[in-house]
Parts: structure tokens; C-alpha cells; sequence
């Protein structure tokens, strides 16, 4: 399974940037993974993304569907079992994705009712993502 994190936008502040990728670099024990941060969101940087249609694209929105920890190990144990190759997560900027990229999403998930800045819902994502592999393998990481 290869999980792909593609965001509008770079994160610029160096200590969320680390924090992001610490958890990306934990992730990679269980999956690979790949970064792909697009420039903004003009029809130039979006023609450079490309998702397979049999990938599980998830975009973070606010009113996105909400989960457990162990929720969402669950579903992403479910997706690796039924042999999914690749979840995409579109994580936008302040503005989220534009409309056309909302409609290639299968799903959409909200990280939290409260409110907070896009480039910390990003450490969020990677931290649930490698909390909920860690969950399916039995490390005590959960606990």
C-alpha cells in the first residue's frame, strides 16, 4: 500500500515541517509513502497531479465524515485487506481544494470540529495515519 499526501502549499514553518515529516518517516516501516506539496491551486499545478482512478482519494474538509483512532485503524486495516494500492489525502491550504478536486474525492474527513491552521491539520493527518497503522500492528505507540 503507498500512501500519498498531496497539499496545497508548502509548509513553511520549519518545526510543523519537521513534525510532519518525523511521523511521514514512521509511516514508511508500514507503507510507502510520497509527499507531493503543488504550488497552489491554478489549473497549471493541478494538471500536475495525477490520481489513479483505483486509488481511495480522501480530502480534508470540515464537514468531512469523523473518526476514532481506532475507527479509522479499522478502515484503513479494511482498505489494506481488500487489497487497495494507494489513499491519496488532498489536504489544501486556508482556502481547501477547489471545487473540481472535491468531486475526484471518494471520501472526505474532518480531523476535528475545532478549528485549526492548515499546515498543523497536516502533522494531525500524518500522526492518525501512523497511529492507526501502529494500532493494526500491535505497538504500544497507541497506549
Amino acid at each position: 500500500m503507498t500512501i500519498h499526501f498531496v497539499m496545497l502549499g508548502k509548509t513553511r514553518r520549519e518545526e510543523i515541517r519537521s513534525l510532519f515529516f518525523n511521523y511521514v518517516g514512521r509511516i514508511r516501516k508500514y507503507a510507502e509513502v510520497s509527499v507531493n506539496e503543488l504550488r497552489d491551486a491554478s489549473a497549471t499545478s493541478l494538471r500536475k497531479l495525477k490520481i489513479e482512478p483505483s486509488a481511495t482519494a480522501v480530502l480534508l474538509d470540515a464537514g468531512g465524515e469523523q473518526f476514532t483512532s481506532q475507527e479509522f485503524a479499522t478502515w484503513l486495516g479494511d482498505l489494506r485487506d481488500r487489497g487497495t494500492r494507494e489513499i491519496v489525502f488532498l489536504c489544501g491550504d486556508a482556502e481547501g481544494f477547489p471545487a473540481e478536486m472535491r468531486t475526484a474525492a471518494k471520501r472526505t474527513l474532518s480531523l476535528s470540529t475545532l478549528t485549526m491552521p492548515h499546515e498543523f491539520a497536516r502533522v494531525v493527518l500524518a500522526e492518525q495515519v501512523y497511529r492507526a497503522f501502529a494500532i493494526l500492528a500491535g505497538h504500544p505507540y497507541p497506549k
